[in-house]
């Protein structure tokens, strides 16, 4: 008998730990961390000419009011490169994530394509933009600039991906 009181107060603490636990305690507003690339080399584009590289990022984000997402055509990831501070003409569009109820935070991983892209060359090389280089610049360095905005339109903090060596040839 007092090996079954024994066991069950130990269930029973064990249930009133598990039923008092408490959701996690993100801020509302989307944070995100970058995690990997699947590579920083990559072709440029050709115009004309074969596609470029494309490369797939990991980034992990927590939120939490657990609105990541959409329905519509609005953008909720914006990419921008910083060579010359121009965002993406394909941001990235996620689906909603449904919410798992009020107050509730979430966490996970997106992964995502950055689609090809061409050499940005030096205006000294005077060479038009998506040809192959005719020049001693072989090898442009791009970086990215990315942040997400969930539905109730709060963006989250800005993260810089790591560098891409992207191939003039």
């Amino acid at each position: 008998m007092k090996n079954f009181s024994v066991l069950f107060v130990s269930l029973s603490s064990l249930l009133l730990f598990i039923g008092c636990a408490q959701p996690p305690d993100y801020p509302i507003e989307p944070v995100i961390e970058y995690s990997s690339m699947s590579s920083n080399i990559a072709r440029q584009n050709i115009l004309n000419g074969p596609a470029g590289d494309t490369i797939l990022a990991t980034i992990t984000f927590t939120d939490g009011d657990g609105d990541i997402g959409n329905e519509n055509d609005e953008t909720t990831i914006v990419i921008t490169d910083l060579r010359d501070n121009t965002p993406e003409e394909s941001a990235i569009k996620l689906p909603k994530v449904p919410e798992p109820g009020a107050n509730n935070g979430i966490s996970g991983e997106i992964i995502f394509r950055l689609l090809p892209t061409c050499c940005l060359y030096p205006p000294e090389f005077e060479q038009v933009l998506c040809t192959p280089s005719t020049s001693s610049f072989k090898v442009d360095t791009l970086r990215y600039e990315v942040y997400i905005i969930d539905r109730a339109g709060n963006e989250s903090n800005k993260i810089i991906l790591e560098p891409i060596y992207i191939q003039c040839i």
